[in-house]
């Protein structure tokens, strides 16, 4: 097999730069969209499907690029998905119309968790794993989660706090939200600037791109061959815990502090902020644990008692007591998102790495796109607002408990040694 040229530094830090412009507009805008919904005239019912269109529209967006970038390049369809962000952004912040919307969520970009939605992180995954030895894949994809979890706390921190300053300066909270939209548009245009200057080293190897070029509007089998079964094993596992994700998406999860208590958008900001860091903090913590036990046990060990302390917010009778056990989950949830990455990119081929990112991360969003249909309503009831938050931590201790069984046995080759 011919040697794989790797990624030059350069191209790494603008990977890095990229990763940390998408998460810091994608927390900008979640921490004000269902109250930019709202506050548009649409109901409850009516966000939740929009937001669940939007999932699957990511979906869609996803399955074409992230299938067919490492043959047809992943430059290009990096550019194509910050395009696609920018033209998101537009059509949300220029238009009430229920019409209008629903095209912009089925074809653009948004994110309602303020987590990684499109076929962003496939493909930068790809390129990154290109560049690193095997014992050092989990640690520079724990740095990469922690530039990321920053990232969405600072965009958080300014969406709620630019919203709120707009609404004591005078400004409607329609106009107010609609500023943070459009500055959501611009952060995509500043995406796609720095996607511009990445060189062809990122591209995938020669063999792989020379196994199938033609035409197609998506690549056979996916873009899989070698890597199909543990990559399709993966996919389902991931999809359940997306789907319980989807109940308690950062974006609903703002709206019932506001609804239950009475937060306004600046604390809840702040509150995501902390929430955003601590999650970065625990990604970079992954990568020390992981060393010691193994990245299964690591994904697993870690994400059950996180999901019990979701199961235990909506129980608290108080603000405080509700924000701590939050931002308690929040220091421990995220030490599996690195750990996962990297054991798929592990266990697949090398040629195969954008496709398998791209898969596995394209049946974590169907799985999300499918909650918030059956979240929206339940949080417009006040007796079933807590609902959805048992529901989530139910699903993701039955993830933890399937993936362990599943996989327990199949260590990444790093760990074979």
């Amino acid at each position: 097999m011919a040697p794989i040229a790797p990624v030059p530094a350069r191209d790494i830090r603008i990977l890095f730069a990229t990763r940390a412009v998408r998460l810091f507009a994608y927390g900008f805008l979640s921490v004000v969209l269902v109250l930019h919904l709202s506050a548009a005239g649409l109901s409850e019912a009516s966000i939740g499907v929009l937001l669940t269109l939007t999932l699957l529209g990511d979906t869609a967006v996803s399955l074409v690029v992230t299938t067919r970038a490492d043959r047809a390049g992943r430059r290009s369809m990096l550019r194509l998905g910050a395009a696609l962000m920018i033209l998101a952004g537009v059509l949300f912040a220029s238009t009430r119309s229920f019409a209008l919307l629903l095209v912009a969520a089925t074809v653009g970009v948004i994110s309602p968790a303020g987590n990684e939605v499109g076929p962003f992180l496939a493909i930068e995954q790809a390129a990154l794993s290109q560049a690193l030895p095997g014992e050092r894949r989990t640690r520079v994809f724990a740095w990469y989660q922690l530039a990321g979890a920053f990232a969405t706390a600072l965009g958080a921190l300014a969406g709620g706090t630019l919203a709120s300053g707009l609404q004591r300066a005078g400004w409607t909270p329609l106009a107010s939200y609609r500023a943070v939209v459009a500055g959501y548009a611009a952060l995509g245009g500043l995406l796609l600037l720095l996607f511009q200057g990445l060189s062809r080293d990122v591209e995938a190897p020669p063999a792989a791109r020379a196994t199938s070029n033609r035409p197609s509007f998506l690549e056979p089998g996916l873009g899989l061959r070698r890597s199909r079964g543990v990559v399709f094993r993966l996919s389902a596992l991931f999809s359940l815990d997306a789907f319980a994700g989807g109940f308690v998406v950062q974006a609903f999860v703002a709206y019932w502090f506001h609804r239950r208590f009475g937060s306004d958008p600046a604390l809840l900001g702040k509150l995501f902020f902390g929430a955003n860091v601590l999650a970065g903090l625990s990604a970079l913590s992954a990568a020390w644990v992981a060393r010691r036990i193994g990245l299964v046990r690591t994904m697993v060990f870690t994400h059950l008692p996180s999901n019990v302390l979701l199961l235990l917010v909506p129980l608290m009778p108080t603000l405080p007591l509700a924000m701590a056990v939050l931002l308690l989950r929040f220091s421990i949830s995220q030490m599996d998102v690195p750990t996962r990455q990297s054991y798929t990119m592990a266990v697949v081929e090398p040629g195969e790495r954008s496709a398998a990112a791209g898969v596995t991360g394209i049946a974590r969003t169907i799985g999300s796109s499918l909650a918030p249909v059956v979240a929206g309503p339940l949080y417009a009831v006040t007796t079933l607002a807590s609902v959805p938050f048992f529901i989530a931590g139910g699903l993701k201790i039955v993830y933890d408990l399937a993936l362990y069984a599943a996989f327990r046995k199949l260590p990444p080759p790093e760990e074979r040694r």
